[in-house]
């Protein structure tokens, strides 16, 4: 099993203290020091939380609903709870879950959201949270401090889930500095569970991958993701849902290098052609055209006014060994129409119809 394949779990993590964390702040902003609070804090990067469903159902039949979704903090519990809940979904593969974030109200988003939902759910973390988050955030709750600091993915289910495991994407420390406007331990995960659909295990995968990335460092994860995902079930049936952040260019422009590029709507409403991680998913046998609408943008312009249009298609589904069809992108808005996040759900039904290979 590779070291980033971590199936290790727990009924509830450890909450790091605030002096814990300020402490990691004190220390030189370097990769030693990084490594050192990767290692001080590690058992909250090496196992995933699990909660059970609530009550025993049998599993879904031939077919069944997947929703993948980037709740963009989980700020929203009751607004997002009963947008999922009208999905009739067996899985909500999320990411972008806080747990003790002044941001979100200081709730476990992950369980608080299985709570309303009444489903189970397996949580893993993605970033130790040193701060109160973006500039907005900052602004928002200046004054504030997190009760625990946590950010990360999970999987939703009223079904039973199988051997949920975190996969870690990377461990570069890229965050630990605060180049990128925020401070932050850890790096980018997927989260992987076995749902048995008709009879077979089938595997569902929520990731995020990075933000301020380029094409090629995306096609790496992309490739790091799908050769874990082959070690933890090879050959099965496989569904990713994921943030890819397919923008088509580099984010060094969040670094102050230059100003950010306007680019063509089609472009970014069909980022294929510019990202080579769509070419490294078919190399592993991935689809993507059936499980997506296609020139439909995920992102979506919360009340600030941002993201500006235009807005892009840069969240997807991959598919393996799946038939998939019915693709939809639900606007992410409570009954007022309000945004509850800056990305559109997405749903899909999947069938267990053939072989991966």
């Amino acid at each position: 099993m590779p070291p980033s394949l971590i199936e290790a779990v727990t009924d509830a993590l450890r909450r790091p203290s605030l002096a814990a964390r300020d402490a990691i702040l004190q220390l030189p902003v370097t990769r030693v020091s990084f490594e050192r609070a990767l290692a001080e804090q590690a058992d909250l990067f090496d196992r995933v939380e699990v909660a059970p469903p609530p009550t025993t159902r049998v599993p879904p039949g031939a077919s069944a609903r997947v929703v993948f979704w980037n709740a963009e903090r989980g700020k929203h519990l009751d607004a997002s709870a009963k947008l999922l809940g009208r999905l009739d979904a067996a899985a909500f593969l999320l990411c972008e879950l806080d747990l003790g974030m002044a941001r979100s109200g200081q709730a476990h988003t992950a369980r608080e959201l299985a709570r309303r939902l009444g489903v189970g759910y397996a949580f893993g973390v993605e970033f130790l949270e040193l701060g109160l988050g973006d500039a907005r955030e900052r602004a928002w709750h200046a004054g504030e401090a997190n009760a625990a600091g946590l950010h990360g993915a999970a999987i939703l289910s009223a079904y039973p889930l199988e051997r949920p495991a975190l996969i870690r994407l990377e461990t570069e420390g890229a965050w630990f500095d605060g180049r990128h406007g925020e401070r932050r331990v850890g790096g980018r995960m997927a989260m992987a569970a076995t749902l048995r659909i008709g009879g077979r295990p089938t595997t569902l995968v929520a990731v995020h991958f990075e933000s301020h990335s380029d094409p090629e460092h995306r096609a790496a994860q992309m490739r790091h993701l799908l050769e874990a995902i082959e070690a933890y079930a090879p050959g099965a049936p496989a569904l990713i849902g994921g943030d890819l952040n397919t923008s088509t260019v580099s984010r060094d422009w969040a670094r102050g290098t230059g100003e950010k590029p306007v680019l063509p709507a089609g472009r970014v409403l069909d980022p294929v052609p510019f990202e080579p991680l769509f070419d490294v998913a078919a190399a592993h046998g991935y689809d993507w055209r059936a499980a997506n609408e296609q020139g439909v943008p995920t992102q979506r312009t919360r009340p600030d006014g941002t993201p500006r249009p235009p807005l892009g298609r840069i969240d997807w589904f991959l598919a393996r060994g799946l038939d998939v069809f019915d693709p939809q992108t639900i606007p992410a808005v409570d009954d007022a129409g309000v945004a509850l996040s800056d990305h559109e759900v997405l749903a899909v039904t999947i069938r267990s119809g053939r072989t991966a290979r």
